[in-house]
């Protein structure tokens, strides 16, 4: 987990242009992703005052300033500038208070704005800090963009991961990362994943050795990072394990929050395993739009049962009816045999 970014960093991404401290960016560091609205804050309220969060001014909150005398808004802005603050930001392409200025001039405050509304800036900025601030946890694979799903291939040490990810890569999807794959959790449903800095872009291949896969196949064969949708595991083939054959044994693994489906693919000589993961993201996808091929078997299946249930009753019927007329014509020989 990161534990920090620089307001540098903050600016360069969300695009906030810098009103005054631009001498103090890099030192100046972020360790949360909240946004703090200070508006009870303008009021006088100091009970709960979050220090270490970025203050957002926006319409709002420069309007009631507007309001306030030099004195009373200046003490406030005092207040609100304590060593621990990392930044303030006015939204809107609003002109930032000249109490704010004088305030953040002593405690060596950078003091940012934004030609967007304060909801964008607020969005903008909270995305970035999330994925640059939340947990994360390293895992032993390699992350494939395959039809633009975030496939993460796994196994055991040798069994070919690395080589099924560079054919893929041959038959035009993208690498976000071999060997190692950092992930982190976005949001409630989503998982994102990464490659460590010192591995972005390379691929290990036994025999050869590392190879940088920007350089072969161009930057059209990589990614930076992409959403974690489905885990396929490569397992050695063995006759006593059992593999699911009708597609209904998907299972799930439980990373931070998030629940991602995971399916099991046997290895063994002569199967071509990534037009296998090819047509896995596929049937993926096309279950996630609706459509089930276990299911259609399923209906169709039991649409054949039924259909041999009646044939079968039809053909005991028959075999009963005529079993009968057998009987008939037995007793009428008995009869016509007795008259005689």
């Amino acid at each position: 987990m990161t534990e920090s970014v620089t307001v540098a960093d903050l600016v360069k991404n969300a695009r906030l242009d810098v009103y005054y401290g631009k001498e103090y960016l890099e030192e100046r560091t972020i360790s949360t992703a909240d946004i703090s609205r200070p508006g009870l804050e303008l009021t006088g309220f100091f009970n709960y005052y979050p220090v270490k969060r970025i203050q957002l001014l926006g319409i709002t909150e420069i309007s009631y300033s507007k309001g306030m005398s030099h004195v009373e808004l200046l003490d406030v802005m005092k207040q609100m500038c304590q060593p621990q603050t990392p930044a303030f930001v006015v939204s809107t392409q609003l002109d930032p208070p000249e109490e704010l200025l004088e305030a953040a001039k002593e405690q060596h405050i950078p003091v940012l704005g934004s030609k967007l509304t304060t909801s964008r800036v607020l969005s903008n900025m909270t995305n970035y800090l999330d994925d640059k601030l939340a947990e994360r946890k390293s895992l032993h694979g390699v992350l494939v963009d395959v039809y633009g799903l975030g496939i993460l291939i796994t196994g055991d040490s040798g069994i070919g991961k690395s080589e099924t990810a560079l054919e893929l890569v041959k038959r035009g999807h993208r690498l976000i990362a071999d060997d190692r794959v950092e992930v982190y959790q976005q949001d409630e449903q989503t998982l994102m994943g990464t490659a460590p800095a010192i591995l972005r872009h390379l691929l290990e291949i036994r025999g050869i050795g590392i190879i940088d896969v920007m350089t072969l196949f161009g930057a059209g064969a990589v990614r930076s990072q992409t959403k974690v949708a489905l885990i396929i595991h490569l397992a050695n083939y063995t006759k006593e394990a059992k593999f699911d054959r009708l597609g209904n044994g998907t299972q799930n693994v439980h990373i931070f929050d998030v629940d991602v489906p995971k399916i099991t693919i046997p290895v063994r000589t002569g199967r071509n395993l990534a037009i296998i993961i090819e047509a896995a993201a596929m049937n993926f996808r096309a279950q996630s739009m609706g459509y089930d091929a276990t299911e259609t078997f399923d209906r169709n299946l039991n649409n054949l049962i039924k259909v041999n249930s009646k044939n079968d009753e039809k053909h005991k019927e028959e075999q009963e009816h005529l079993e009968e007329k057998n009987k008939d014509l037995i007793d009428d020989r008995s009869k016509d045999s007795d008259k005689q």
